[in-house]
């Protein structure tokens, strides 16, 4: 049962309020489900929109964020439970330990780094956790034209292909995340 969700997304706003306004959605959406959002902790971009939009609908948040952002002030200041880590594999480590699954929104390259790492820790079996991409307006086509090219050369297994899901909604989100099944991880034979 998916009770959090750990929201990988840009700390930056991007150039059209679209973002913003799918962060907000997506905020909206995990109060109503009763799904609690676990963030990187930031008050800016599209990470401060999705905090404060599942705050404002009474929903539940945790923000994970290292000394470093914090001593720049970058954290959402109504934060009532905010951790903070010493350095950025801290936040990743304890933002995976919490959630039970994860989405990645538009961001850059740590919301890139972010979901490729979970998403790889799903062939050596070091994640066992739903991973999706929201892809908003095909922000994401790309990637998925990558991976998808990576499993055709034999590089990436077709079962931790599929074990990724490309989505345009938070109901296909949880309809993958509730019917997940963990494929077996890789061995070497």
């Amino acid at each position: 049962m998916i009770k959090r969700i750990a929201v990988f997304c840009g700390a930056q706003a991007g150039k059209t309020t679209d973002y913003q306004q799918l962060a907000q959605q997506l905020g909206q959406k995990l109060a109503q489900q009763q799904i609690e959002l676990i963030y990187g902790g930031g008050g800016y971009g599209l990470m401060g929109a999705l905090a404060n939009a599942t705050l404002d609908a009474g929903g539940r948040v945790t923000g994970v964020i290292t000394e470093e952002l914090l001593s720049r002030g970058a954290q959402l200041k109504r934060l009532e439970k905010l951790e903070v880590t010493a350095n950025m594999d801290k936040r990743k480590e304890r933002m995976i330990n919490l959630a039970d699954g994860f989405i990645a929104l538009p961001g850059g390259l740590g919301t890139l780094e972010e979901i490729s790492q979970v998403s790889a820790w799903t062939t050596i079996g070091d994640n066992q956790k739903p991973v999706a991409i929201y892809n908003y307006r095909h922000f994401y086509d790309d990637l998925a034209n990558l991976l998808t090219k990576m499993s055709n050369q034999g590089f990436l297994e077709n079962q931790y292909l599929k074990a990724v899901a490309f989505a345009t909604s938070l109901d296909e989100i949880l309809s993958f995340m509730t019917n997940y099944q963990v494929p077996h991880f890789r061995t070497y034979e």
